[in-house]
């Protein structure tokens, strides 16, 4: 199996680690060599409830014996997808009331750029300097990393960036911008979190000029900071909202919410403003509705800012600069991408899971599933203030 996933499937690396899967429960990962890992990155914040929970699998089992794919999104009734829309109608702030779903969440800022283009009729964009939303063209293009994207150019035109956390730059929001587009949470720059009252002067400032804020909540998205989505820490609302990663419980989902006044803008003028064959798929909102009605009833929400202080108070040592980040979604500073890099293979060779982020590679991500038990905190823990000892 090794030597024909470097043959036959497309590599994104010059350095995959090639890793058999045999199979993967709760929050470990078994290889075929007959370990078992504990996994602190979870699928990059995607297994929000852990690795095959029992509910979303059941979830996907009951959806598969009654029918899959029936038809292209927005035609036909069904039951899974209507669920979850209306779950997630019931568990957000307004104005947030409908519910487009797609297949990814790059697909969801996609349709999220076209959505503020078509309901405000401007062209311009502002984005945020080392934002991270996607890979895809529209995606790509309000990324704020130029290394990733000058070998794909050109992009979308009329995107410009400003500085996270910076309130001298909210000016260069004016009366021509279409949407200001941002993560909550910086993903790829290392967890980077709001400062003070940022947001707030921010969605104030787009107010001001008619312009429509999208939240990218991709990541922190359901309930891996202790609230449902991350904007409810920082007292806004966004107009437009992006999920996907950790919204399906381990199977692909993307989906962006706004007003019914915005979104039905999609509809007419012309029709079909968005459309996709298998956004909505019914196995897959049975998954995502399993995934968000066990994180609103279950509890682990709560149990998020716990164990964010468990990590915080075990990962001490002089190696470690500092730690962005809030609830489980946690960004190590090891000093060098290369020892970062070092610290990860040793982690996996004692059975620890780890990752790094895509812009700083001296952060390593901790980004565990919401269901991880305290003890295993301290196991994982452990390893690396052993490995960090060591080395």
């Amino acid at each position: 199996m090794h030597k024909d996933f470097f043959i036959y499937q497309a590599q994104t690396t010059k350095f995959a680690a090639g890793f058999e899967v045999e199979k993967a429960e709760g929050s470990y990962i078994y290889g075929t060599d007959g370990k078992k890992y504990l996994d602190f990155v979870a699928g990059v914040s995607a297994n929000t409830l852990g690795h095959s929970h029992p509910k979303v699998v059941e979830a996907i089992k009951e959806q598969a014996d009654k029918y899959l794919h029936v038809m292209v999104y927005g035609e036909y009734a069904q039951e899974k997808p209507i669920a979850l829309c209306k779950l997630l109608a019931e568990s957000t702030p307004d104005p947030l009331e409908i519910t487009y779903l797609v297949n990814s969440g790059a697909e969801a800022i996609d349709g999220s750029l076209k959505l503020a283009k078509r309901y405000t009729g401007r062209e311009e964009i502002v984005s945020f300097k080392n934002s991270y939303h996607g890979n895809t063209h529209g995606a790509l293009s309000v990324s704020g990393n130029e290394t990733h994207k000058r070998e794909f150019r050109p992009l979308l035109p009329m995107v410009s960036f400003i500085e996270f956390n910076n309130e001298n730059d909210l000016d260069q929001i004016t009366e021509k911008t279409a949407c200001v587009i941002l993560e909550t949470i910086q993903g790829a720059a290392g967890f980077l979190v709001p400062e003070g009252d940022y947001l707030i002067k921010l969605k104030k400032r787009c107010e001001e000029v008619g312009a429509l804020l999208i939240l990218d909540e991709i990541q922190p998205g359901f309930g891996r900071t202790g609230k449902l989505f991350s904007f409810e820490h920082f007292g806004i609302v966004p107009d437009i909202l992006v999920m996907g990663k950790g919204m399906g419980g381990g199977v692909p989902v993307g989906a962006f919410m706004s007003s019914r006044e915005i979104m039905e803008t999609l509809s007419h003028s012309p029709k079909l403003g968005h459309i996709t064959t298998f956004g909505g798929n019914p196995l897959i909102a049975a998954a995502s509705h399993a995934t968000l009605k066990e994180v609103l009833e279950s509890g682990l929400m709560e149990e998020t800012a716990e164990k964010e202080k468990l990590f915080r108070e075990l990962l001490v040592h002089p190696k470690i600069k500092n730690i962005n980040g809030k609830g489980l979604m946690l960004a190590v500073n090891l000093g060098t991408p290369e020892y970062t890099l070092e610290v990860a293979k040793k982690c996996m060779e004692k059975g620890l899971i780890v990752f790094w982020q895509l812009y700083r590679n001296e952060y390593m991500r901790i980004s565990p599933p919401l269901t991880i038990s305290m003890e295993e905190i301290k196991k994982g823990c452990q390893i690396i203030i052993d490995i960090l000892n060591e080395n």
